[in-house]
């Protein structure tokens, strides 16, 4: 083994949510060490360095120590999506087509409740007065029918700068077919307008789906500012603290890339935080022999998100809505298909107007945070309801590093139970139980809605509040069993760890299958490679080397709308027989998706992707346990209210004491530094040699 107190190649992963900033730090022998500290939004960097300092002490070591024995930095952060929702984003000019003004605001025309006029029409991403159209016109086959009207151009760009926009999307309709155009508006823009950011569609996202094409990019020019400005100050706080590593920032793909490709591309941030939370739990699923069917479910301070995994597979989605589906604003760009509810330990409960009890989705945050933080805080939240239930030790909350008020969190509970008729005890199940009720929906949507029975699925748990209330999630599922790693609270930032280098090229070819054209489709391959090769080789001069590519196309039968990502059998189509084999695997797709299959139909292949994952430099599973010997002491018990008329003394143990093989049967509560797992009556866990507590109920 190496020695920790000299040997270098040590990683840092770290997860900046909306509550806690999470860190990981993996030492050479793969060993996991885990830090936690609240998030400082007005300087991120403040939170990220005392909760590396946290795991520093841990180690007995300082954080100049840490960085300096660390060759890579992952960071993955909230910022861009909470820029998003809050609509704290940059002034942005949105320019296309003169004759199509409206795709953002038509969007992509559906809604869930068509005769419902009760609800104002959604106002579009880029607001209608921000758009202008520039005259010009590409056909679907790339020819030039209205050369770009320059003059025109101009005024508009001029217009723009004394109008004080900060960024500027470009989303011309063929620019797909031939970027002529959006190439001069760029140059125009660099001339014009030098230093201020812009995103041209077909550089970011060359897709023929207009209104998705459009929003990615009217999304990525308007973080721009804020995401640029972040990334770099984070860049050089870190290089002020010592840190001489690599630095690579977590994506919605559920891989990383340097800080110079998000810098360029922060789309790529948003959501990254859901996206990584699958690629531990397949890890962690894996290592106990389960990857049929797992459900990764991640419970943070604001929002719970889960996502399904299938065959060791993680699903992926060309549709992320950032809210309501159809009305609210689509990222546009293929992403790790994570569902998400406002429902989290900082999650506030509150009455309706018709009196019901509501959890959610607003948040207390990390400041002031649910009453029980005492800082300012006197909303109930779900965290507030634990500590009344008997879940949660005020005194060992973050290890012991954070003190909570019982007196508060039943004030703000009693708030809640007075106007219900309520004691405070049955406010707090109550607020638990809704709360549990909209993690089960989320649930149900990833599954049951896309044909998965759930209860054929293993649930992997993570995030800070996962444990309070997973398994009464599960028994309602009737899972078979629940993995909840010990490093649950920080299973994002643990993603991180396992993840590779990914990017994605793509390019707009459509053809048929009764009039497949090979050497187009060969020839957009190629530039794929192109962009994939400059990618891989500019990290391939930094010792990044071990690389893989791989191909799909989104295709459907003639007389659909929506597309099936299709994988391909092989690298370019020179015979026949290499087209027949995706033609085939097209049927079959659509069989396993959809029970059926249209073999009389032709076939539309319309996007061309290739992604190439370039491993990183580590080994790292995990923190496993080597002591086999059970010897798991009590640390006490603790009254807790597992239903409304069901109060029992449940056994209290601490992590720390628990070693591989030792079985713990419910009613008990398990108190790990970061995280806290409850188990109901009739609940029994194990904890397995890969350090995971294997759950299994009575159902």
């Amino acid at each position: 083994m190496a020695d920790l107190d000299t040997a270098r190649g040590w990683r840092i992963s770290v997860d900046t949510g909306g509550t806690f900033t999470d860190v990981v730090i993996a030492d050479p022998t793969g060993r996991f060490t885990l830090g936690k500290a609240p998030t400082t939004r007005e300087r991120i960097f403040n939170g990220l360095r005392n909760a590396i300092s946290t795991a520093a002490e841990t180690l007995g070591l300082t954080l100049p120590d840490v960085l300096a024995r660390t060759d890579i930095l992952i960071y993955g952060t909230t910022r861009a999506t909470n820029a998003i929702v809050t609509g704290n984003i940059a002034k942005t000019a949105f320019l296309t087509t003169a004759g199509f003004p409206d795709v953002l605001v038509l969007r992509e025309g559906g809604k869930f409740n068509p005769h419902d006029f009760s609800r104002p029409y959604p106002a579009p991403y880029v607001p209608r007065r921000h758009t202008f159209e520039i005259p010009e016109r590409i056909d679907a086959q790339g020819r030039v029918v209205q050369a770009l009207d320059e003059g025109q151009a101009r005024d508009v760009l001029k217009t723009l700068g004394a109008s004080g926009f900060e960024a500027i999307a470009v989303s011309l309709l063929w620019a797909t077919a031939n970027p002529v155009h959006e190439q001069r508006l760029g140059a125009l823009i660099e001339d014009l307008l030098p230093g201020l950011p812009f995103t041209l569609s077909h550089r970011l996202n060359p897709i023929l789906r207009e209104y998705r094409r459009a929003s990615s990019v009217a999304i990525d020019a308007s973080i721009k500012p804020l995401m640029q400005a972040h990334l770099r100050d984070l860049q050089a706080d870190l290089r002020d603290a010592g840190y001489a590593g690599e630095i690579l920032v977590s994506t919605t793909m559920g891989g990383c890339l340097d800080i110079d490709s998000v810098v360029a591309r922060p789309i790529h941030t948003v959501r990254s935080g859901p996206a990584m939370a699958p690629v531990a739990g397949r890890r962690y699923a894996a290592a106990e022999g389960e990857q049929e069917s797992v459900l990764v479910v991640d419970t943070g301070g604001t929002t719970f998100d889960v996502s399904l995994i299938r065959d060791g597979r993680i699903a992926i989605t060309q549709e992320t809505w950032l809210g309501e589906r159809f009305t609210s604003h689509m990222l546009g760009i293929p992403a790790v298909d994570a569902r998400s509810v406002g429902a989290g330990g900082g999650s506030i409960a509150w009455l309706d107007p018709a009196g019901l009890l509501r959890v959610g989705p607003q948040s207390a945050g990390a400041n002031p945070g649910p009453a029980c933080y005492q800082q300012g805080g006197t909303a109930a939240t779900v965290t507030d309801a634990a500590l009344v239930l008997g879940y949660i030790d005020p005194n060992y909350f973050l290890g012991g590093r954070m003190r909570l008020d019982v007196d508060a969190a039943r004030r703000a509970v009693q708030a809640i139970a007075e106007p219900l008729g309520l004691t405070v005890e049955a406010a707090a199940y109550s607020i638990f139980a809704v709360s549990n009720e909209a993690m089960i929906n989320a649930i149900k949507d990833i599954t049951v809605s896309e044909g998965i029975d759930p209860s054929e699925a293993v649930i992997v748990a993570g995030g800070g509040a996962a444990g309070l209330g997973i398994l009464p999630i599960a028994r309602e599922l009737r899972c078979r069993s629940v993995i909840i790693p010990r490093t649950a609270s920080v299973l994002s930032a643990c993603g991180m760890q396992f993840s590779e280098l990914q990017l994605e090229a793509s390019a707009s070819v459509p053809t048929r299958s009764t009039a497949f054209d090979p050497a187009r489709v060969n020839q957009a391959l190629d530039g794929i490679d192109a962009a994939l090769e400059s990618f891989a080789t500019r990290l391939a001069a930094r010792g990044f080397t071990e690389r893989r590519i791989q191909y799909r196309v989104d295709a459907h039968y003639g007389a659909q709308v929506w597309d099936l990502p299709i994988d391909l059998p092989c690298r370019r189509f020179a015979t026949a027989e290499d087209a027949e084999a995706l033609f085939e695997a097209f049927h079959q797709s659509h069989l396993r998706v959809f029970s059926v299959d249209d073999r009389a139909s032709p076939i539309e292949f319309i996007g061309w992707t290739g992604r190439v994952s370039i491993r990183l430099p580590q080994a790292a599973d995990g923190p496993e346990e080597v002591d086999s010997v059970a010897r798991t002491t009590q640390a006490g018990t603790r009254s807790a209210l597992f239903d409304l008329d069901d109060r029992r003394d449940a056994r209290i143990y601490r992590g720390d004491a628990i070693r591989v093989g030792d079985k713990i049967e419910g009613p008990a509560i398990i108190e790990e530094a970061t995280t806290t797992l409850v188990l109901p009556p009739g609940a029994r866990v194990t904890l397995s040699p890969h350090g995971s507590y294997v759950a299994t109920l009575d159902l």
